[in-house]
C-alpha cells in the first residue's frame, strides 16, 4: 500500500499483503520451496518468470521484501538469514580490492570483525571515524574512498550521527552510503529519506520482536543498486528461511504500538539509573547530555528501549556479576528489541579504536514488564555491589 493519503501505522498493518492471492488468507502462508516447476520450456526460458527458484524469490519473500521496502521507503529489498547476512553482503557488493571504507567507529561489534578480517584480507581499507565527526568526514576521503558507513545511533554507547551532513558530503564525492538503521526499525529514522543509498536491518530485533527470528534485509533506493545487490545475493547463496520471513511479516503489524511502548517503558528505567553513586555514565539518546541529542531531537521521532551503562571503575567485574546474576527480570542475552529485558556485558576496549574509560559496560534492553517491577528489581539488586 503506497497510498499516501495513510499514515506510516497504518501502512504497517497492510504492507506486503495480498489476500486476493490466496483465497482471502489475511496472512501470505508459509512458502517452504527449493524447486519451482514451469508450465513448459518457454516458461523456463523466459527470463521476466516471476519465480525460477526457492533460494532466489519466491511467493513469500517477494512480499516480505515488499514490505520492508514500503517500511525504509525505498525501491526494492533483499532478504538472508541474518542481519549480519545482510550487512556482508552489501559491503561485499559494493566494495572490491584496492578500494577505502571509513567505518563508524560505534558500528555493530560483527560487523567491525568482518571489515578487521574479511574486508582486510581481499585487500580493502578499512578506516574507522569518529561517529561525531559530521560534515568533518570530508576530510578523509580519498581518492579510492567508495563507501562510507554509518550506524545511528550506535551499537552500545548509542551516538546519535548527522546522517544529512555525512551524506552531503559522500554525494559530493561519489562515494556510497550505508547505513544500519536496525535500532529506528525505520519507524523512528529513515535513512533513505535523508540520501543514504541502502539501509540494513536485523528483522531479529524489533520488526521480529518475539526473539524467534534470524533474519535480515537490505534495502536500495534505486533499480540499479537492487539489480547489482541481488546479483551478489544470489552469488554467495544468501537467502532467508520461510518460518523467519512469515513470523517477521507477522511482527511488522505491531511494530509502531511495540517501538512506542519500549521508548515509554525504557524512560522510568533511566531516571532510576540518574545520578545514582555506582554510574559513571549513561547513554541513551534522550538525555541532554548524550552525544547528538540535537541531532536526535531533529531527525528521529522517538527512542527504544535501550539503555548503555558504565559503572564506576570502583566496581570489579566480580561485583558487577554479583548485580547481574540477583536480577530476575533481566536475565544475558546477547540480543534486544524482543518483549523481555535483558542484559549484556560489552568489552568496549575491544569494540572501539581509542577507549579509555575504566568500568564495566553494561547494556539494558527494557522489554514489556511493567517498569515499576524492573525498577524493584534493579533496586534489590543494586545492593549487591556492596557485598565485595
Amino acid at each position: 500500500m503506497s497510498n499516501d493519503k495513510y499514515s506510516k501505522a497504518t501502512k504497517l498493518v497492510h504492507a506486503g499483503r495480498k489476500p486476493e492471492d490466496y483465497f482471502g488468507v489475511v496472512n501470505p502462508p508459509i512458502c517452504r520451496t527449493s524447486t519451482i516447476l514451469y508450465k513448459d520450456l518457454d516458461a523456463y526460458l523466459n527470463p521476466n518468470t516471476k519465480y525460477r527458484y526457492g533460494r532466489v524469490n519466491n511467493p513469500l519473500s517477494q512480499n516480505f521484501e515488499e514490505a520492508v521496502s514500503e517500511l525504509e521507503g525505498g525501491f526494492h529489498a533483499i532478504s538472508t538469514s541474518s542481519g549480519l547476512s545482510a550487512i556482508t553482503t552489501v559491503l561485499l557488493t559494493f566494495l572490491k580490492a584496492g578500494d577505502h571504507v571509513l567505518m563508524v567507529d560505534s558500528c555493530y561489534p560483527p560487523t567491525r570483525f568482518f571489515a578487521n578480517s574479511q574486508l582486510k584480507s581481499y585487500g580493502i581499507e578499512v578506516e574507522y571515524y569518529d561517529p561525531m565527526i559530521g560534515p568533518g568526514v570530508k576530510d578523509l576521503i580519498r581518492d579510492n574512498t567508495a563507501l562510507i558507513y554509518l550506524e545511528s545511533p550506535g551499537s552500545a554507547t548509542l551516538e546519535v550521527q548527522d546522517v544529512p551532513a555525512i551524506v552531503k558530503i559522500a554525494k559530493e564525492n561519489n562515494i556510497i552510503t550505508v547505513m544500519d538503521n536496525t535500532y529506528s526499525a525505520a519507524i523512528l529514522f529513515r535513512p533513505l529519506d535523508h540520501g543514504v543509498n541502502i539501509s540494513v536491518q536485523s528483522a531479529a530485533k524489533y520488526l521480529g520482536g518475539h526473539s524467534d527470528v534470524n533474519l535480515g534485509f537490505a534495502v536500495t533506493d534505486t533499480e540499479a543498486r537492487y539489480k547489482k545487490l541481488k546479483a551478489c545475493a544470489m552469488n554467495l547463496g544468501a537467502c532467508a528461511g520461510a518460518e523467519d520471513l512469515y513470523l517477521s511479516l507477522r511482527g511488522l503489524r505491531t511494530l509502531q504500538m511495540r517501538l512506542d511502548y519500549a521508548g515509554n517503558n525504557m524512560l522510568p528505567v533511566l531516571e532510576w539509573f540518574k545520578g545514582r553513586k555506582e554510574v559513571q555514565e549513561l547513554y541513551c539518546p534522550t538525555l541532554e547530555s548524550a552525544k547528538g541529542h540535537d541531532i536526535w531531537k531533529r531527525d528521529f521521532s522517538g527512542a527504544n528501549g535501550l539503555i548503555g551503562v558504565l559503572f564506576n571503575p570502583e566496581y570489579s567485574f566480580d561485583d558487577i556479576a554479583r548485580f547481574i546474576d540477583s536480577l530476575e527480570l533481566f536475565p544475558v542475552g546477547s540480543s534486544w528489541g524482543g518483549y523481555e529485558s535483558l542484559i549484556q556485558p560489552q568489552d568496549m576496549k575491544a569494540y572501539r579504536s581509542n577507549w579509555q574509560k575504566e568500568g564495566v559496560f553494561i547494556r539494558f534492553q527494557v522489554g514489556n514488564e511493567d517498569p515499576q517491577d524492573l525498577i524493584a528489581d534493579l533496586d534489590q539488586g543494586i545492593k549487591n555491589l556492596e557485598l565485595g
